[in-house]
């Protein structure tokens, strides 16, 4: 089991760590700050620092799976190629660093909050998500059509009145009550535990609240300049809307 330390602190850099295992699969640590690839959103990259001071890449972070392949407790890093020298390194029980790439783990971040915002701007269920460091979208079930100076118009106005983020939880029980909080249509929070990871947008006044694993910014102002660049018809039901950052 990995402990998931970005869950309750999108914000933490690095950690000490121990190597549990090195398979086909990559890297597995007794903890770690490297968010793996789920929600739509991208899984994080960096660096592990060994003891003996030399660098392990880090190019992407995926869920472990068990035998029968489904989602493990467990997160794999995966390295970079052509890194058999540093592999060879790494034993079990070995003390290391986890250490995010943080300027893409904040582009990331900053994506996956402005897309809170956008599912307040367009109340209409969702089918799709793509979160990366370069844009990223959300796919509405919907037939209207939207308007991209319009959405840009109201993520700025959102992000200027900085509102917080704040991650919370509620249980199995009240999920089952309240399902419309879940907004996605293709992606459904993590059961099992008991008790649902939530996102928060706004305090008094409520932007958004749904359950969501991902990492955000702690508040809205964080986001910074963030435009709608497309809006596309995929189908007769679906409208894409695709984010960028202000040039």
């Amino acid at each position: 089991m990995t402990q998931d330390l970005f869950r309750q602190d999108a914000y933490l850099k690095e950690c000490s760590a121990q190597v549990l295992r090195v398979d086909e699969h990559g890297i597995v640590l007794d903890r770690t700050v490297f968010y793996p690839l789920g929600g739509g959103q991208a899984g994080d990259a960096g660096l592990l620092l060994l003891a003996d001071g030399s660098e392990l890449r880090i190019a992407d972070t995926r869920k472990g799976k068990d035998a029968e392949g489904r989602a493990s407790h467990e997160i794999c890093h995966i390295p970079a190629p052509d890194q058999d020298d540093a592999l060879s390194k790494l034993k079990q029980g070995e003390a290391v660093t986890a250490r995010v790439d943080w300027q893409r783990r904040h582009r990331l971040m900053r994506f996956h909050t402005t897309t809170h915002l956008l599912c307040h701007l367009v109340p209409q269920l969702v089918n799709g998500c793509s979160i990366t460091a370069e844009s990223a979208r959300l796919d509405f079930s919907m037939t209207d059509p939207l308007d991209k100076e319009v959405l840009t118009e109201g993520i700025a106005r959102l992000v200027a009145a900085a509102y917080p983020v704040t991650v919370g939880a509620i249980s199995d029980a009240e999920l089952d009550a309240n399902p419309a909080l879940v907004k996605s249509m293709s992606v459904q929070p993590p059961r099992g535990t008991g008790q649902i990871r939530t996102i928060r947008v706004g305090g008094d006044q409520l932007i958004d609240f749904q359950p969501c694993g991902g990492t955000h910014v702690a508040n809205t102002s964080e986001i910074g300049a963030v435009v709608v660049t497309k809006i596309e018809k995929k189908s007769a039901t679906t409208r894409r809307v695709v984010l960028g950052f202000a040039a």
